[in-house]
């Protein structure tokens, strides 16, 4: 049986669900998550946001 695995990547779609907002609110969120991983020296892809970085910087 193999195991399932979470995507590595939350998209717009998966903030707007998580956080029930706008479309537009989520992707501020991740363009704010962004720039603070380019901060950090991190490469980033725009319109979406590393799953483990996500739930390091919102404990969830």
């Amino acid at each position: 049986m193999k195991k399932r695995t979470e995507p590595t990547f939350l998209y717009v779609a998966d903030i707007m669900k998580l956080f029930n907002c706008s479309r537009s609110k989520a992707y501020q969120i991740i363009a704010e998550l962004n720039r603070e991983l380019e901060k950090k020296g991190f490469l980033f892809i725009r319109g979406r946001i590393s799953r483990r970085y996500f739930e390091e910087r919102y404990g969830a």
